[in-house]
């Protein structure tokens, strides 16, 4: 969190993390007024600790002001080419999640695909909530 919003300051962050071998899923970048940039990326929980202990030193190096983490949770997606032509699919996944009191901790999309992460205790409930909702509860695939 806070790290200079400067051109290259994704690759310092990332860097390292690709040096180390540890594959990096979704990745949310907000800029401030402030000028400076929170870094918000995914890694498998095989890599957290390790993932942590760089962008420790990382966050030094570049002067960031934090660096924060949270090994517990889960990633919720909707996946299909569909997607592209109808309006709405993102926000009805919102919804049906929100219905639930389940709060999405972050939003990662393309043409095909809508992924959100939330607190891993919700996992299963968030799996059925969007099986149901988009009429899956039989063949439908949820990862």
């Amino acid at each position: 969190m806070g790290a200079p919003d400067t051109p290259g300051i994704a690759y310092k962050i990332l860097g390292p993390i690709a040096e180390a071998n540890i594959e990096v899923d979704m990745i949310v970048q907000n800029v401030g007024a402030d000028g400076t940039t929170d870094f918000t990326f995914t890694v498998h929980r095989n890599d957290y600790e390790r993932a942590m202990e760089i962008l420790k030193n990382t966050a030094k190096e570049t002067n960031a002001r934090d660096v924060n983490g949270d090994n517990k949770i889960a990633k919720l997606s909707i996946v299909g080419v569909g997607m592209r032509s109808h309006a709405g699919i993102a926000s009805n996944m919102f919804k049906a999640l929100a219905d639930e009191g389940i709060n999405i901790q972050m939003i990662s999309t393309s043409e095909i695909k809508v992924s959100v992460v939330v607190d891993e205790k919700y996992l299963e409930l968030g799996v059925r909530t969007l099986h149901a909702s988009f009429g899956l509860e039989k063949d439908g695939f949820v990862e």
